[in-house]
């Protein structure tokens, strides 16, 4: 199994070419991001992907931003919105679809009825969408993921466990059992390391943050597991080291307490390092 890491956009403000060029001097494999609704602009980073050689994570927000849906939409309006996102992403043929998809707020019965009408998608369009655990989005528990992934156990998940740190305020110790059924269906990770009161941990390399980083590298290594179990060939990363809110900054001159491209770099260049080892325990 090969490993792929991807660049998220997320907080970066050059161009698409100049920021494929110093993706690509880094070490990554190809970018994740939105494709944008302007023609103009998704030309320009379809031009760039080719022109690189570099693969694309294609991202879906429905009904809303990121991690904030709008509390009044309905399934119908969540289900057109993506369905305006993949259509304009679709040219471009992405490697998959990253889904940000759902409401919190929503109750059992809404979330199986968006996670049927989202399968129906996929096999519709022959593609493939993970959904992403996220705060906000209807997978933003263990609890409520595990319930509808055995009601849809064909369902793709992203897995980016630093939400959940944060939603169980813990290092998810008591949810051993569930996190090894969520694994297997892992097609994606985010590797950003949380802690219990919040989705970033400052610098992931700093010895304050050793027992999380070592939490979350060991919950990826079961979705390694699950994957070699499941006949995967490439398993794919992006490390979502993000602003807005999730890079600490200093009080009342909010300058940065690290560097958010160089916390990206170092996580590409731990995690390339850690799954090679963990390559290594499975020959041995």
């Amino acid at each position: 199994m090969q490993l792929e890491i991807y660049r998220t956009l997320w907080g970066t403000n050059a161009g698409y070419a100049e920021t494929a060029i110093e993706s690509q001097e880094a070490g990554f494999d190809g970018l994740e991001t939105r494709v944008p609704e302007d023609v103009d602009l998704a030309q320009q980073l379809q031009s760039t992907l080719k022109d690189h050689n570099f693969k694309l994570i294609a991202e879906i927000s429905t009904a809303g931003e990121y991690s904030l849906p709008d509390q009044n939409a309905s399934v119908d309006d969540h289900i057109d919105s993506l369905m305006r996102q993949l259509e304009v992403s679709l040219d471009l043929q992405p490697e998959f679809f990253n889904c940000m998809g759902g409401c919190d707020a929503w109750d059992d019965a809404k979330n199986m009825e968006f996670f049927e009408r989202c399968l129906e998608i996929e096999q519709r369009y022959k593609i493939t969408i993970c959904h992403e655990i996220h705060r906000g989005r209807s997978l933003f528990t263990p609890w409520i993921t595990r319930r509808m992934i055995t009601n849809y156990p064909e369902l793709k998940l992203t897995l980016d466990f630093s939400h959940w740190v944060v939603v169980c305020e813990r290092l998810l110790d008591i949810e051993g059992d569930a996190l090894q059924v969520i694994a297997r269906h892992a097609h994606h990770v985010h590797t950003r390391v949380g802690y219990a009161e919040g989705p970033q941990a400052p610098h992931p390399a700093a010895p304050e943050y050793a027992n999380e980083l070592a939490a979350h590298q060991s919950w990826w290594e079961l979705i390694w597991e699950a994957q070699l179990k499941k006949g995967y060939t490439r398993t794919t990363q992006t490390p979502e080291i993000g602003v807005d809110g999730y890079l600490h900054t200093l009080p009342f001159t909010q300058a940065p307490v690290a560097d958010q491209w160089q916390i990206q770099q170092w996580m590409l260049n731990t995690e390339r390092q850690h799954f090679a080892d963990f390559v290594m325990k499975q020959t041995v």
